[in-house]
């Protein structure tokens, strides 16, 4: 029989745990491609591991899945608009593509690379 602490340690799979740790080396399937029909359809909300992560599919066809909020303000990406290769979030427009890499920052001066340095 388990001991509780035993339990915990594999059963328990939030952020930060052993286990979690572990799922987090692996792919995980969390929808079927037919749950993200066309190139820029709505984004579908999915969580795996205790986390809220948002699905899309690009203009090119192209999967990706990134974390439910935006690393600029927290807003849910849930909420943002599929475009352009991209998913943008409504609340400050900053665009991110399948991979997270932030692609588009409207505030910010063209000669700016910091959008460069900001992943989802």
């Amino acid at each position: 029989m388990l001991t509780k602490e035993d339990n915990v340690l594999l059963t328990h799979t939030g952020p930060g745990t052993p286990m979690g740790d572990l799922f987090r080396r692996f792919w995980q399937p969390v929808l079927l491609s037919e749950e993200l029909p066309e190139p820029d359809c709505d984004p579908v909300r999915i969580k795996i591991l205790g986390e809220t992560l948002v699905a899309f599919r690009d203009s090119n066809g192209n999967p990706g899945v990134v974390d439910n909020y935006c690393p600029h303000r927290r807003a849910s990406m849930f909420f943002g608009r599929n475009e352009e290769c991209g998913l943008r979030c409504v609340y400050h427009g900053w665009k991110f593509d399948v991979n997270g890499d932030c692609v588009d920052m409207p505030s910010e001066p063209a000669e700016s690379n910091f959008k460069d340095k900001v992943k989802i």
